[in-house]
């Protein structure tokens, strides 16, 4: 499995995950989060389950920007999907991946000043689902957003430059003699 299709449903399923408890019982979740145990009020049930049922619409709407389920009845290259901005099955996965990762970026940093002030251990387990997700989102934006211009003949990377150090092995290989 690639590396951003597990970025793209694994957010989609985090983000399920925290929606279930708020939309199935907002009751518990106000019981849980109270100090004295009360029946929830209707506005409190109001925006649990407005909150749960936008985080479901967040983690469809991540897997359908990213391209992971292609829109078009037309694929234009069997498998794979690229953030290129000009492939027709994602045009929006750049934009979505990096709004994302914001998202959960500042999620688990909200998640860990929870935890580093209550110490309750339901927010440690927040932090880690989504810093992980966070990471996993910035290296995809580092290293799987572009194609790359990977050289047939050495390997390399053609956007590498010589500065500010030379690269000797090269200009032997090509006759320059290091100047």
């Amino acid at each position: 499995m690639d590396v951003y299709y597990f970025y793209s449903y694994g957010t989609a399923a985090w983000l399920a995950l925290q929606a279930a408890p708020l939309i199935a019982s907002p009751t518990m979740i106000v019981t849980l989060l109270s100090p004295e145990v009360r029946e929830a009020t209707t506005l409190e049930v109001y925006f649990s389950r407005t909150l749960g049922f936008a985080l479901l619409t967040i983690g469809v709407l991540s897997v359908l920007l990213t391209g992971s389920v292609p829109l078009s009845s037309r694929l234009t290259e069997a498998g794979g999907t690229s953030t290129d901005a000009s492939d027709p099955k994602a045009p929006y996965a750049l934009p979505t991946l990096t709004i994302t990762a914001f998202f959960h970026a500042a999620l688990a940093f909200y998640q860990y000043t929870m935890w580093t002030e209550v110490g309750v251990f339901s927010y440690a387990l927040g932090i880690i689902g989504s810093g992980i997700l966070a990471i996993v989102a910035l290296w995809c934006i580092l290293f799987a957003s572009s194609d790359g211009r990977i050289s047939r003949k050495t390997g390399a990377d053609k956007r590498t430059s010589g500065f500010p150090f030379k690269n000797v092995e090269a200009d032997k290989r090509k006759g320059r003699k290091g100047q």
